[in-house]
């Protein structure tokens, strides 16, 4: 019998003064049994960071990602199924990016734990001509720090500003920076 995934359920409360976009959303997101809280919560942090300031060009996704080799983690289609965004969260290979980028308008990966500093300087050389590559680094200790926020019902308040991500549940709150490591500013 296969392990079914654990369904978590997210009240989001949006202010990302950089992008000047204001809103909440409500959210259910399935656990693969693979996976940890740690990355489903920078899923999490990934899809709040990215989503678009309305959906005339397609709303912002969850995707198949682990359980389906041939998506992403999050993307975001427009209206006549043209794939504008895809977001990964990981270490993937320069294979899955540069398909990625053949695929979509723009491709953001966001890489996080303690083995992302290696990944990262195995790999840079590689991805250097995929001009629609953004990535981000979350440092390892702020990832950890977000899993610790993690419950089957979260309610949080997400604020974005200069770049600093300040995440509040209610019960904790924490300052996260992501780090740009590729890509346009």
């Amino acid at each position: 019998m296969a392990l079914k995934s654990t369904i978590y359920k997210a009240a989001l409360q949006i202010a990302d003064m950089d992008r000047q976009l204001y809103a909440d959303h409500v959210l259910t997101l399935a656990l693969h049994p693979s996976e940890t809280e740690e990355r489903l919560l920078v899923r999490l942090l990934a899809f709040a960071l990215n989503v678009p300031h309305d959906t005339d060009h397609g709303a912002l996704q969850f995707a198949r990602g682990l359980s389906d080799g041939d998506e992403p983690d999050l993307w975001q289609h427009d209206l006549t199924g043209q794939l504008l965004h895809w977001i990964e969260v990981g270490q993937p290979d320069e294979r899955r990016l540069a398909k990625a980028c053949s695929r979509a308008e723009r491709v953001t990966l966001y890489v996080f734990g303690s083995a992302a500093g290696i990944w990262w300087n195995g790999i840079r050389n590689k991805l250097t001509r995929l001009n629609k590559l953004t990535v981000w680094q979350i440092p390892s200790e702020q990832a950890q720090a977000l899993s610790r926020l993690a419950s089957r019902s979260m309610q949080w308040q997400l604020t974005v500003q200069d770049g600093h991500v300040w995440v509040n549940s209610g019960e904790a709150s924490l300052e996260l920076l992501p780090q740009r490591l590729m890509g346009p500013s």
